[in-house]
């Protein structure tokens, strides 16, 4: 069944908190009822509203409410019980990972995707037609002084440079940090910062001396509005971000695997068993649509797997618990 999912790119702009729609007909009303709460990365976002409208239209009597407070918001949530699922655009960090062992949150991580984090520009900008790492950070090193296109590079335009970026709540934040700056969250904080990429999006869209960078489904959403800047990695040729390049790995080093994690105390739940399944076994359909690249079906059959003995562990806890 073939959806139009752009629709909910756009609700992020006026909402933290969104729920899909009910359908009207044509699900399965098979008792199965409850809230699965998600939270977590704007970069992961669009995939799981997918699967949840999917979800919540074959099970009417489904709420899968999807916010959008970034990976690291997320972990806040997800790692004192808040919520039942984190969409994360990164792996948990060692400081979450403790406080979901202070809270007794066991959790699973699922793999969902392939992203490729994405340079861009407004689509009337004639001269950035590749940048390389090197360049990335000059511009977003916290001790630099870059202000103008000409200091980037020679030749480019005296024009006052503007920037356009992930909030530090993002796991997309985090990992551009490290791969272009060397560590997370070591960036310049000079900059129209947001964890809301349509936001982004439609700042990097309205100034023609911008640049920004986000996940790859937002270009792709908005390629008629935005230019894609091909990068350059360590002297070898330029390479633009694309399904075949971020699936290949060519596409470097801004290819990253996206993520879900699953609370084992949501994982006793009958609902979010379900929701978990339901999303690993359409995840293939869903992530293309979407505009993100499928991991191989194989990784998905095992993560399902994985998810049933995390499911039988997780009870069997919950059994013993006083």
């Amino acid at each position: 069944m073939k959806m139009n999912h752009k629709k909910f790119l756009t609700l992020l702009l006026s909402t933290l908190l969104l729920a899909g729609c009910t359908s009207d007909g044509g699900g399965s009303n098979d008792g199965l009822s409850g809230t699965v709460r998600v939270d977590g990365s704007s970069t992961v976002f669009p995939i799981t509203m997918a699967v949840a409208e999917e979800f919540q239209n074959l099970h009417p009597n489904m709420n899968v409410p999807v916010g959008v407070s970034g990976t690291g918001g997320g972990f806040k949530k997800f790692s004192i019980g808040e919520i039942d699922i984190n969409d994360a655009s990164r792996p948990i960090k060692d400081k979450e990972k403790a406080k979901c062992v202070e809270y007794g949150i066991d959790y699973i991580e699922i793999a969902v995707a392939y992203d490729g984090l994405s340079v861009v520009t407004h689509p009337d900008n004639d001269f950035v037609d590749a940048i390389t790492v090197e360049e990335l950070n000059k511009i977003w090193h916290p001790e630099s002084a870059v202000s103008n296109w000409s200091q980037v590079r020679a030749g480019w335009p005296d024009r006052d440079i503007v920037l356009f970026g992930a909030g530090s709540d993002s796991g997309t934040f985090d990992y551009f940090t490290k791969v272009v700056n060397g560590e997370e969250q070591l960036c310049r904080s000079d900059y129209m910062q947001s964890e809301d990429d349509n936001v982004l999006v439609k700042g990097v869209s309205g100034d023609k001396d911008s640049l920004a960078f986000f996940g790859y489904v937002y270009y792709k959403e908005n390629a008629e509005k935005l230019k894609i800047v091909p990068v350059s990695y360590k002297g070898e040729s330029a390479i633009t971000p694309d399904e075949t390049t971020i699936n290949n790995g060519t596409y470097k080093p801004l290819s990253r695997p996206i993520f879900i994690y699953v609370s084992s105390a949501a994982a006793v739940r009958k609902e979010v068993q379900e929701f978990v399944k339901f999303y690993l076994k359409n995840a293939p359909q869903l992530v293309s649509e979407v505009g993100y690249v499928p991991l191989p079906d194989s990784d998905y059959e095992q993560s399902l797997k994985d998810f049933s003995a995390f499911v039988s562990n997780s009870e069997k806890s919950a059994e013993k618990a006083p």
